[in-house]
């Protein structure tokens, strides 16, 4: 078995571009990165560095340009594009910074998406959404409309969506963002508790020092590269 195959996430030489000719950016520079099993990566660095570029390959939502991108062992580019649904709906769990509520559905329906996704039944599905909702401190929300919720709180929501079908990567961007001190060390109890074993694996991209101790390496990012990769004390 090669050492990629061992890996939660291997990254190698991975390059992302947008636009052409004078407009053409380079987003990723040739990216090389691992992150071990059972392990909580972070992501730092300055806003337009391109973390959030660099976790929407890993989760398979974009398609580097050149370089190797594999996931407990699976290549997500060798796979045709149902394939890559399905399989990224099995395996990953993605919290995004703008939330991707849907808005005519109850914070419980929207948890629920993923789990139905992949087959389970609605009452089960809702079940097992109100668990999670509780998990995250949302117990008695379970029925609001995303609009009747606080930014912090949708937030939460966003993050029970991404754990409630226990995949084996949970990516993160901005956790904590609109979260208070206490509720955002609250939550990352939660995901670190819930998506951290031997068999799964964290990325979070975050500007947020007072989550820093949470991680077990933390990597720094700027202009497109990884720049270090320190263990974390």
């Amino acid at each position: 078995m090669s050492e990629n195959e061992t890996m939660a996430v291997y990254c190698g030489g991975i390059t992302k571009s947008y636009g052409i000719g004078e407009a053409r950016v380079q987003a990723l520079r040739g990216i090389d990165l691992e992150v071990h099993p059972g392990e909580l990566l972070m992501l730092v660095g300055p806003s337009g560095c391109g973390k959030t570029t660099l976790i929407s390959v890993i989760a398979g939502i974009l398609d580097q340009d050149d370089g190797e991108c594999v996931l407990f062992g699976q290549d997500l580019k060798q796979l045709s594009h149902n394939q890559r649904v399905v399989y990224r709906g099995r395996n990953i769990g993605f919290v995004f910074q703008a939330f991707n509520l849907i808005p005519t559905l109850s914070a419980a329906e929207n948890v629920a998406i993923p789990l139905l996704i992949n087959g389970m039944p609605m009452d089960k599905a809702i079940s097992r959404a109100f668990e999670c909702l509780r998990n995250v401190g949302l117990e008695g929300r379970e029925n609001a409309l995303p609009s009747q919720l606080s930014g912090g709180q949708q937030q939460r929501v966003a993050i029970a969506r991404a754990l409630v079908h226990n995949p084996r990567l949970v990516v993160c961007d901005e956790p904590t963002s609109a979260l208070d001190h206490e509720t955002g060390r609250r939550v990352m109890d939660v995901i670190k508790n819930l998506a951290v074993n031997s068999d799964r694996a964290l990325v979070i991209v975050t500007h947020d020092a007072r989550i820093f101790d949470f991680a077990d390496r933390i990597a720094h990012m700027d202009d497109g590269r990884i720049e270090k990769v320190e263990r974390n004390n």
